[in-house]
């Protein structure tokens, strides 16, 4: 076994190898002490159905995944890498790892990047990525005015490449022709339009926002994946047991797992995705009863810091139990996939 110092926010991590049935993984224990901060419930400014995942956001997802078997949907649409496995909801293209942290950091009022494995979709999202109609027919508009002798990103290209090309091809829309490119409207969405067919092209719509309400560019330096197996002995918070929740966050960014209805050992094995900032911080993860007419309440909470996941040479998984504070019992069981931008 190995032992390493506790870190500066009192931290104590433990720990050693643990043998899996293909391969051999880094695994560790992590006790943290209180944080001393409170945090509102995610779950009040959300309904009931934003819980649950239902049969029939399973069958978005396999309408999503008929459409990205396509011939022109097996590559990246803006570096031909293959086998992509995200897609940009708004702009209707499926894209690789590398781009889609590019795209993420222009904001999802350019592009609504989601997970075509992980993540739950709309029938509108859905709807539009079927209405554009792929990678061909996305690139047929915003790359028909690409210069003569320019280069698009390879799989191989620096993160600095990306930026620069796929910047130039949603946010400042250089290579689309004059008469397609997004105008303002009085409704609340804006549309690329062509004024010489006169066909609406609503696949294409993005949020109408000021440039105070934009979001800032923000780079970020890969996505780390959450995936909550178990909570063990949590404790009770109605009558004789709890509805729990888990909310994951780094900074700004939240996600959470679904509600599990009367259950102090309740078993997720959900998978969340987060983007990792240049400038991140500790993971947060909180546990929190669902009340459907009252605040939830919290049933403790524990960080991890992600720096060894980080400063990582390539992707790797860890097993983590969280010893949960602030909270008379209960404990989390987790695995973190770190998954580098730049590898």
């Amino acid at each position: 076994m190995e032992k390493q110092d506790a870190p500066s926010n009192g931290s104590q991590l433990r720990f050693h190898r643990k043998s899996k049935a293909s391969s051999s993984s880094l695994t560790f224990l992590i006790e943290v002490q209180s944080t001393g901060r409170d945090c509102l419930p995610v779950s009040k400014r959300m309904s009931n159905h934003q819980y649950q995942f239902t049969k029939h956001s399973t069958g978005n997802l396999k309408r999503v995944k008929e459409l990205l078997h396509k011939s022109d949907n097996r590559t990246c649409a803006d570096c031909g890498a293959a086998d992509p496995k995200w897609a940009s909801a708004n702009i209707g293209v499926f894209i690789c790892l590398k781009c889609c942290g590019v795209h993420r950091s222009l904001g999802t009022h350019i592009s609504k990047v989601l997970s075509v494995t992980l993540d739950e979709w709309s029938d509108e999202e859905v709807d539009n990525m079927i209405e554009v109609g792929g990678n061909s027919s996305a690139n047929a508009i915003y790359e028909a005015h690409l210069p003569e002798g320019s280069v698009k990103p390879s799989p191989d290209s620096s993160h600095e490449e990306r930026m620069h090309f796929i910047r130039s091809k949603y946010e400042l829309q250089e290579f689309v022709k004059p008469s397609l490119r997004i105008v303002s409207l009085s409704s609340a969405r804006n549309s690329i339009y062509s004024s010489d067919s006169g066909n609406n092209l609503n696949s294409f719509r993005v949020s109408n926002k000021s440039k105070s309400e934009q979001v800032a560019m923000v780079e970020f330096i890969g996505l780390l994946k959450v995936k909550v197996i178990e909570g063990r002995n949590l404790a009770v918070r109605d009558f004789r047991s709890s509805d729990p929740y888990v909310v994951v966050s780094i900074g700004q960014q939240k996600a959470q797992t679904t509600v599990m209805k009367s259950n102090l050992n309740p078993v997720w094995k959900e998978d969340l995705m987060l983007s990792v900032p240049q400038n991140y911080g500790a993971l947060k993860l909180q546990v929190f009863d669902h009340d459907t007419f009252s605040a939830d309440d919290i049933m403790g909470e524990a960080e991890v810091d992600i720096q060894p996941l980080v400063t990582a040479a390539t992707a790797f998984i860890d097993e983590v139990s969280l010893k949960l504070q602030n909270v008379e019992s209960g404990e989390l069981e987790i695995e973190l996939e770190w998954l580098p931008l730049e590898q």
